[in-house]
């Protein structure tokens, strides 16, 4: 606000959009980010705003080595790492992490560095590394490297590396089963995969490597697996690790040094509009959308949201509970890097292996700001209560028998503190015998803000945070935007007032509104379309190689209007309010999902002839996928309960069928994305055309009005679809 010359947030909102070149330049003065060429014109929408030209600079033959002349030079990792090489900050934490074994596991123990930390100077000696090994492997700018890794020190270093020597990441979800990771892979062609012996959640070992060596199976492009040894030196966690002249041992080629002669290579000289990352996200029809990101849009605006939005600059401790493969994954790390922050990544279950896991990390390594999910949030507030925790602090502790299982140790004279992983927690019982919950153990008063996305709220978990964790004392900054938006539309800050589940505006430099089906502006108080309309410096450029896709899913329903899917509100306090996705595109535990995509693997099984998903609201993943399928008429069906389903009903299978459907899309897709429920119907509710009305389905499913149904082939088809919820 003092650069620009403003005094109030109304007035800085105000000058973001009504000049959004100058407010964007202003930015890129504010993250201090430099380009080599410079740029003559920050942003042309002279040939329309949904592909506009950014940063375009003088056509000097040979200005930049990629063959990209027309727009400034940046390679982003010298604004992450390179610049950071200064006596002040070279020698700052650059990356924090833990993970659920018991004791330290790191693969830099051999460098001599501290344990679970790297430094900005260390950081960029192993990125450095790495970029000289791909080099010598005869990679190129223009590459692409598939990452199937968990948050873990690794996974940055190689973001870093393979944007270092001009190469295109894909980051894939490390959860992902077999086909969902081989579409991506042969989706960018890519060249290589960087994956894991595995990793543990609750204890144990998720077998990544299995998974990532039967996905390549089948993808010709990819020449090498380069496999992160995390649990090999669990003897009880063992993988049989096979390496060859394709699959390589990611430690071992780094301490081999046979790339040395690579070492001073600098940074590619890649133009600020190269392609940098490729983040997959579900659409509601058809294949995931390859989402294409440059050096100079995803990374500039994560920093611009992460600073403007969360208040983080140089030394700022700030950690998000999330996954490399979606979008808040490298999010954390381009935002935190550009701002001299520090990342904290923590790689394993948030209440394992004691339910104050979370709460102790944060203490541990004084995290000041902390990105949850509402997912993650209901989860920890239920387990609480289940536990025996009384409503509000200070309550009676429970008695012999409530079900209180934190934890052993309640001898009451014991002090609260931080204790090593694996060992008893502190005492759920305060000296004065009153409980004490998992977050009132640890001292966190490091926190200062809390942040949010992934999903909308509902009230009780809100409160929950705020009031008992929070003492209502820190913000929640609620965030939404996308893979798509490379951050949020809209989002709070600490200038602004909070209120319970709302955003209190949107983003600077976002020209945001809600529109009815005509197009026009809303009341306060109606819900309507979200929608942007103007450029910003975040907005993908197009799909991977689906430009007409593209043009067809955001700008052509209104002129020169980005249209996002989200139903939003605003109300006559101007707080805004996502209400749900206007598509069909799912959050399930804050992951994104086309329901097409779990529908395809449910119908490849040979019982099954027709699939419909939906999401139905859920009290601990916020929406819960629910499946209903429709069964071959050739095959007999298996009961395991026949006193409790009849096939007039429902045509139900009983459990045998409906547990293999789920383990189906559990293979594939990961846990996470199995439906919650699955039932069996005779058939859908369908258009005469053919088009299954999952509208329909899902109010029926739910006791609404479904609507106008004189378009269904079978309307009696709705009648088992409200059974079935019976």
């Amino acid at each position: 606000m003092k650069q620009v010359g403003v005094s109030t947030w109304d007035e800085l909102y105000a000058y973001s959009i009504n000049d959004v070149e100058k407010f964007t330049e202003e930015v890129i003065k504010f993250l201090d980010i430099n380009f080599d060429p410079p740029y003559e014109k920050l942003l042309d929408t002279s040939n329309g705003v949904e592909m506009p030209t950014w940063l375009a600079a003088k056509s000097e033959p040979g200005a930049i080595a990629t063959g990209f002349p027309s727009h400034a030079g940046l390679n982003i990792t010298e604004m992450c790492l390179e610049r950071w090489q200064t006596d002040e900050m070279k020698d700052q934490p650059a990356v924090i992490w833990e993970d659920e074994g018991p004791g330290i596991h790191t693969s830099f123990g051999s460098r001599g560095y501290a344990p679970n930390c790297l430094t900005y100077a260390e950081l960029n000696h192993e990125v450095t590394a790495l970029a000289a090994i791909l080099r010598s492997l005869e990679y190129k700018p223009g590459d692409s490297f598939g990452i199937h890794l968990p948050m873990v020190p690794e996974t940055i270093i190689i973001l870093m590396a393979i944007a270092k020597i001009g190469g295109i990441a894909l980051p894939v979800f490390s959860g992902y089963g077999v086909s969902a990771i081989e579409a991506r892979l042969k989706a960018v062609g890519a060249k290589a995969l960087f994956t894991c012996d595995g990793f543990l959640r609750r204890g144990k070992a998720f077998d990544a490597f299995a998974i990532a060596k039967e996905a390549v199976s089948d993808c010709p492009s990819v020449e090498r697996v380069f496999v992160v040894k995390k649990i090999g030196s669990l003897n009880e966690n063992e993988v049989s690790l096979d390496f060859d002249e394709k699959f390589i041992d990611f430690e071992g080629l780094v301490d081999s040094g046979g790339w040395s002669s690579f070492w001073h290579k600098p940074a590619e000289k890649t133009a600020a509009e190269d392609p940098l990352i490729i983040l997959y996200t579900s659409g509601t029809t058809g294949k995931p959308k390859g989402i294409a990101h440059t050096h100079a849009s995803f990374p500039i605006k994560a920093a611009q949201d992460m600073a403007f939005g969360t208040d983080v600059g140089k030394g700022t401790r700030i950690s998000w509970y999330t996954d490399i493969g979606w979008m808040m994954g490298p999010w954390l790390i381009y935002g935190a890097l550009i701002n001299g922050a520090t990342i904290c990544i923590y790689d394993g279950a948030p209440d394992y292996p004691t339910p104050d896991r979370m709460w102790e990390f944060c203490a541990k390594h004084k995290v000041e700001v902390l990105g949850i999910s509402p997912t993650l949030i209901r989860s920890l507030a239920a387990s609480e209560q289940s536990t025996g925790s009384p409503p509000y602090k200070g309550g009676v502790a429970p008695a012999s028998g409530d079900g209180v299982v934190l934890g052993s140790n309640t001898d009451t004279s014991a002090e609260t503190k931080n204790h090593p992983v694996g060992e008893t927690p502190p005492p759920l019982l305060g000296k004065e015998g009153s409980y004490r919950a998992p977050f009132e153990r640890h001292d966190l008063s490091s926190l200062r803000i809390f942040a949010s996305t992934g999903e909308p709220w509902n009230p009780a978990p809100w409160w929950w945070l705020f009031e008992k964790v929070g003492d209502s004392k820190l913000p929640i900054i609620n965030y939404s935007g996308g893979t798509e938006i490379a951050g949020g539309i809209l989002m709070g800050n600490p200038l602004l007032p909070i209120k319970p589940c709302s955003f209190p505006a949107p983003c600077p430099g976002m020209d945001v509104d809600i529109l009815d089906e005509n197009g026009k502006s809303v009341a306060d108080g109606t819900v309507g379309e979200l929608v942007i309309k103007q450029p910003w410096i975040g907005m993908a450029r197009g799909f991977w190689q689906e430009k007409e896709r593209y043009l067809d899913t955001y700008w052509r329903r209104f002129k020169d209007i980005w249209v996002h899917g989200d139903w939003a509100m605003r109300d006559k306090d101007g707080h805004w309010f996502i209400l749900g996705r206007s598509d069909d595109t799912l959050k399930v535990a804050g992951k994104r999902v086309g329901p097409a995509e779990v529908e395809s693997l449910l119908v490849a099984h040979p019982e099954v002839t027709e699939a419909a998903v939906i999401g139905v609201p859920d009290e601990v993943k916020g929406t819960a996928m629910v499946a209903f399928v429709v069964r071959s008429a050739d095959t007999p069906v298996r009961m395991s309960d026949a006193s409790s389903r009849t096939e007039e009903a429902d045509k139900s299978v009983g459990t045998p069928l409906e547990a293999e459907l789920k383990a189906l899309v559990a293979k594939d897709m990961g846990k996470p994305l199995a439906p919650s429920k699955i039932h069996f119907v005779s058939a859908l509710p369908k258009t005469r055309n053919a088009k299954v009305m999952r509208r329909v389905i899902r109010a029926a499913y739910l006791g609404e009005d479904p609507g106008d149904l004189s378009a269904l082939e079978d309307p009696k088809s709705v009648e088992a679809i409200s059974n079935a919820a019976k």
